[in-house]
């Protein structure tokens, strides 16, 4: 028999669902009438689908497998949506690409449902999954090596480079680059050296910048820069975070870690494998997004009690 699951929702979303509310209020709660956010919405159509009430129970699965995308995007970005309702969600709604994408994303996702959704294609699960199998093997040779993630871990994987200087030939591929069409730009981003990839991953346009990502000549030490540059877009930053050989360095984890632009589901997978110092430094930090600082001292917590 399953365990009872026990949804946080608001005052008045709950009062929808107590035992003795009439029949007409709980199948208009069915039918998706609630006031408040999306995680009360997908909380109390979860609890109606297992009403004794066999309209009840029906109305709520079907209003739960008709949400319209927008109600869908709600519910999937709230951050309080529990990790079972978003399974039942995946596996309604897999088809709809968008939507399988953001549950993908959502820190609370479980394995199994990101293993679901990566079998039937989402590309943002099974990104996750490639990564989270990579962390894995670098937890598993640390521990081969006694150097177990949550002792202090040495920063000396990636040599540091000097920084591009600000040069007339610089300057001179500077004011290149405004004259460039799209097409000239992502030629050199993709074949530039360093000074050109430094002007091209500013660039505004995403083809260009994310072109630089590709270029076989960028450096280690060039993607731990961009991983800790909080202006740069959110694809960028993904790029970095599915790459294997990159994440293996813990530096670019840390940075990636640290950085607001990193997706959530990334950033919380990398913090599990940072050395308790780093985890500690995160837990008190004002820069980090709050639910990375919770996390970094739940783990603490936990370490305490082992």
């Amino acid at each position: 028999m399953a365990e009872p699951l026990l949804l946080e929702v608001s005052p008045s979303a709950a009062a929808l669902v107590a035992p003795d509310v009439p029949l007409e209020v709980k199948l208009q709660t069915a039918r998706g009438e609630v006031p408040g956010d999306g995680a009360d919405l997908a909380a109390v159509l979860y609890y109606l689908c297992h009403d004794p009430d066999t309209e009840v129970s029906t109305t709520a699965r079907i209003t739960l497998r008709e949400l319209g995308d927008d109600r869908l995007a709600e519910v999937v970005a709230a951050p309080g949506t529990h990790p079972r309702i978003l399974d039942i969600l995946a596996r309604l709604h897999f088809g709809k690409r968008d939507i399988a994408w953001l549950i993908a994303q959502h820190p609370a996702v479980s394995q199994e449902t990101l293993e679901f959704l990566a079998v039937h294609g989402v590309q943002g699960a099974v990104d996750i999954l490639a990564v989270t199998s990579e962390l894995e093997d670098i937890a598993e040779e640390a521990e081969d090596t006694g150097e177990l993630p949550d002792e202090d871990v040495p920063e000396e994987e990636i040599e540091p480079e000097e920084e591009v200087e600000e040069n007339e030939e610089f300057r001179s591929k500077y004011q290149l680059a405004q004259t460039m069409g799209v097409a000239e730009k992502v030629k050199v981003a993709l074949t530039g050296d360093k000074e050109w990839r430094s002007i091209m991953i500013k660039d505004s346009n995403k083809m260009v910048s994310g072109s630089v990502m590709k270029n076989p000549r960028i450096t280690d030490a060039e993607i731990l820069t961009i991983a800790k540059l909080t202006g740069m877009n959110e694809e960028i930053i993904r790029a970095i975070c599915v790459n294997k050989e990159w994440v293996k360095k813990y530096p670019i984890r840390k940075a990636l870690v640290e950085n607001n632009k990193t997706p959530l589901p990334f950033a919380l997978r990398f913090m599990a494998s940072l050395g308790e110092k780093d985890v500690a430094a995160l837990a008190k930090s004002k820069n980090v997004s709050t639910v990375i600082a919770t996390q970094a001292r739940r783990l603490l917590m936990n370490k305490k009690k082992d």
